[in-house]
């Protein structure tokens, strides 16, 4: 039997270049636009819980602050540096709140408009469906293919004629063969089995030199299919290769936006925090405490009091 031998670089390029196979390189122009609005999508929701936790931020240091800011100093918890620190925290979280609705609104109006101008710009609709983009790139395909295609069904029917003869040969030899010293077969029934068998080895030989005619012809045209398959190819992995250079700057733009570990101002924030935390002092907290309200207080109010009685 004779089979196809073709010299592809690789197996697995022989599978991919088989018709109809490039289907799914040609689809990634339509994945790729469906990414967009799955990355725009998904990002909108990340920000949605930027200003979720801003609004947050903002309520729980709303909420806390007529505690600790208590007009009358009798009311508050705490007092000196110590209500300082805890009015810090109040103020960082105003700060932090400011800054989350900052990243909320880059995240959307920023990288999410970026994102869906380039998607605009890169990818062109059709009319009646589809890209520009993944039609031009399937038809650079399917206009390579096409010879290739011709030329495989060609060789397609020579094989299973090739091999159809080839089995009726096999059964004329095998009857040529039982004939043979039968002696229940007259001589001229031999003669006529032996010359079907030889009709049948002639014809098998046609056959098969046309076969391997056809073999050589697609054998010789294979380079130059896969080298018009490969030009193709390359097309479509430059328009993916820019697809993923913009991608990566959109993401890279994301962390940018996300990485507070890195921004300046919850630093500032946090440098400020701590630095409050740091300056509470026990002894001038005290300090404070009994000259506002130790025995020099209460013996001055005593004064107070009877110099009412007596006046």
């Amino acid at each position: 039997a004779y089979h196809l031998t073709l010299n592809f670089k690789s197996s697995s390029l022989f599978v991919s270049w088989q018709p109809g196979n490039y289907q799914r390189t040609a689809k990634r122009t339509e994945d790729a636009f469906q990414a967009c609005n799955d990355i725009v999508a998904c990002f909108q929701e990340r920000a949605r819980v930027e200003r979720q936790y801003a609004q947050q931020l903002s309520e729980w240091s709303n909420k806390w602050k007529p505690v600790v800011d208590s007009s009358k100093i009798s009311n508050r918890p705490l007092y000196g540096s110590l209500m300082k620190a805890w009015q810090c925290f109040l103020s960082s979280a105003d700060r932090l709140a400011a800054l989350h609705a900052t990243i909320c609104r880059s995240l959307v109006s920023e990288d999410g408009d970026r994102v869906r101008t380039w998607q605009k710009d890169t990818f062109h609709k059709k009319l009646f469906g589809g890209f520009k983009e993944s039609h031009d790139i399937e038809t650079g395909f399917a206009r390579a293919q096409k010879p290739w295609a011709k030329r495989l069904k060609k060789l397609d029917k020579a094989r299973r004629a090739y091999h159809k003869v080839s089995r009726k040969e096999q059964v004329a030899r095998e009857r040529e063969a039982h004939a043979q010293g039968n002696p229940d077969v007259s001589i001229d029934k031999q003669k006529k089995i032996q010359e079907e068998r030889e009709v049948a080895q002639q014809e098998a030989e046609k056959v098969r030199a046309r076969y391997e005619k056809v073999l050589e012809e697609v054998n010789n045209y294979a380079p130059r299919y896969m080298e018009e398959m490969e030009s193709v190819f390359d097309q479509s992995q430059e328009e993916e290769r820019k697809r993923i250079v913009f991608l990566k700057q959109a993401f890279l733009s994301i962390h940018k936006h996300l990485d507070i570990t890195n921004n300046e101002s919850v630093r500032a924030v946090y440098n400020e925090l701590h630095n409050t935390l740091m300056a509470i002092d026990e002894q001038e907290d005290l300090r404070w405490w009994k000259n506002t309200h130790g025995p020099a207080e209460w013996f001055e109010s005593l004064i107070l009091q009877l110099n009412k009685i007596y006046a």
